[in-house]
């Protein structure tokens, strides 16, 4: 058991973090959360340049064949860099999480016109499975897809997206779930399938961006789909299998979220430390106070816990992907482990900084109040809500007969 990161890494994750303290310095994004969305295209061009989103899309393909491990380095230095974690969300975990698993079902096509300028930075790509109706029971939707001739004619309606509003701007699509058989004749997830459906497809309505609490410089819409008509080739996968494509998308993303928050909490005690060592209070800094200094010492105990719970899962999503050593099912549950814990480590670091930091803490002079709402969409329920990753753990654990509520 080696906990050594190679040079290679090393040298990656370094490199990462230089280019983020020249392109994303704190004013820059302070500056991008308050003009809002859409988010401003020399960044993710700049990330992409540098071969940050989707390297773990294969050379041929237009990536760099990077393992999940050295990607989630890519994701934690991201989140310390924006703490809004709006960067990390669009960029890493849905262009890269669900990017790779489109990649790995889509036609030459959908490649070609959206998975290589999606590595470049140059459009988005993306997820669209939360309907109105819900978002956890992700089979469960009434969206719906039949076939006319040799295309397929999509209607339905999803929301809480991330990225409509840039996949716009720029170009782009989503992996979206359909329903394309009867759920009376069965459970229902074996009637979903996966299309690719781009936004500039005729009957592809977009609604008004939602104001969310944080994450403001990434929008966040929804979008109606009447008679929207795909080819054949835009089905990701075989139909009725979209399924277990998207449990694999959303495992992926969950591991670079969870990398990201990583980032997001080692930031807000890098931040609080300074302060504290510097400010002082009755003659001493507040350093020297056992009620800050003991419950800095506890979240830093937990961050590099749950920095090595992150790096064993993204390390298992390696060997499953290349030697096939863990199940998805196994890895599953120790994705939801970090899924579970990182956010809400992170909500807890920003609670507690701004707390020790007093007023100062709650002004937009430091990340702290940024990063507190950002982290909160990963918490309450972005790419799988806490309660879900607990089913998911609770079911590996103790068999799916005894899954709640079934």
């Amino acid at each position: 058991m080696d906990f050594e990161l190679s040079e290679e890494q090393l040298m990656i994750k370094e490199s990462a973090r230089e280019w983020c303290n020249r392109h994303m310095p704190f004013d820059r994004i302070r500056e991008m959360e308050i003009n809002g969305y859409p988010y401003p295209k020399d960044i993710p061009k700049g990330l992409g340049e540098q071969g940050f989103i989707m390297g773990v899309v294969p050379e041929e393909h237009g990536g760099l064949g990077l393992d999940w491990l050295t990607q989630s380095l890519i994701s934690e230095e991201i989140g310390y860099a924006d703490p809004t974690i709006a960067t990390a969300a669009a960029f890493m975990a849905v262009g890269t999480g669900w990017g790779f698993v489109i990649d790995k079902f889509a036609s030459e096509e959908i490649r070609d016109n959206f998975i290589r300028p999606a590595i470049k930075g140059e459009k988005f790509v993306g997820i669209a499975s939360t309907e109105p109706s819900g978002g956890s029971d992700v089979a469960n939707h009434k969206s719906n897809a039949r076939k006319v001739g040799d295309e397929w004619v999509l209607n339905g309606e999803k929301t809480f997206i991330s990225g409509v509003e840039e996949a716009r701007e720029w170009g782009g699509g989503y992996w979206t779930n359909v329903r394309t058989g009867d759920p009376s004749g069965g459970a229902s997830h074996k009637h979903m399938t996966a299309f690719f459906v781009p936004v500039d497809s005729e009957g592809f309505h977009p609604d008004v961006p939602y104001r969310d609490a944080g994450r403001h410089s990434l929008s966040t819409s929804g979008f109606r789909m009447e008679n929207v008509r795909v080819p054949e080739n835009y089905m990701l996968g075989k139909e009725n299998k979209g399924f277990y494509g998207t449990m694999e998308g959303f495992d992926n993303a969950r591991i670079l979220i969870a990398a990201s928050a990583v980032g997001v909490t080692e930031r807000l005690l890098d931040v609080a430390m300074e302060y504290i060592k510097e400010r002082h209070t009755f003659g001493k800094p507040l350093a020297k106070y056992e009620g800050i200094q003991f419950e800095l010492v506890k979240l830093y105990r937990e961050m590099e816990a749950t920095r090595l719970l992150c790096y064993k899962t993204a390390w298992m999503q390696d060997k499953r992907y290349q030697e096939g050593k863990y199940k998805p099912k196994e890895v599953a549950k120790w994705i939801s482990m970090i899924k579970w814990k990182a956010p809400h480590l992170a909500l807890k670091a920003a609670n507690q900084t701004m707390h020790w930091l007093g007023a100062a803490g709650y002004t937009d002079e430091y990340p702290i109040e940024m990063a507190w709402r950002g982290v909160m969409s990963y918490c309450v329920g972005a790419e799988g809500g806490a309660n879900i990753q607990k089913i998911v753990i609770g079911r590996e654990l103790l068999g799916p007969e005894y899954i709640p509520y079934r």
